[in-house]
């Protein structure tokens, strides 16, 4: 499976950005997708994930403000970020794995990673 991560950039705090990550070689309704973030100085933390039947999950730090979904016919992964702060700010990776290591914020127990996106945030 290879993960295609994009939509970052720079926006000010309280703007939006939406993220994608867009899967090919294996069929994307097997999987469980989602999203982790490193900001320089900080630990990978996981943000976002989605389950191959739309449960979702969320880091207490984007729930209310992010939301992750997934269009099954383009086999891609949505993160849609609004309300945006300077802490945001990091590299987000697109990765797929079992659902129960997104929640326990398990980074390298995933199957397959993407290439980050930066996105900043300024204040």
């Amino acid at each position: 499976v290879q993960l295609q991560a994009c939509g970052g950039g720079l926006v000010q705090a309280g703007g939006f950005l939406r993220l994608s990550c867009a899967a090919s070689g294996r069929t994307f309704s097997t999987y469980n997708m989602g999203w982790f973030r490193h900001a320089p100085g900080k630990e990978r933390e996981f943000v976002a994930a989605i389950s191959r039947n739309s449960g979702t999950h969320y880091a207490e730090t984007v729930k209310g403000r992010f939301t992750i979904s997934s269009d099954l016919a383009k086999n891609t992964v949505y993160l849609q970020m609004n309300s945006l702060k300077p802490e945001d700010t990091a590299v987000y990776y697109c990765t797929a794995g079992p659902y129960n290591k997104y929640e326990m914020n398990d980074y390298y127990g995933m199957d397959y990673w993407g290439k980050g996106t930066q996105v900043t945030v300024s204040s």
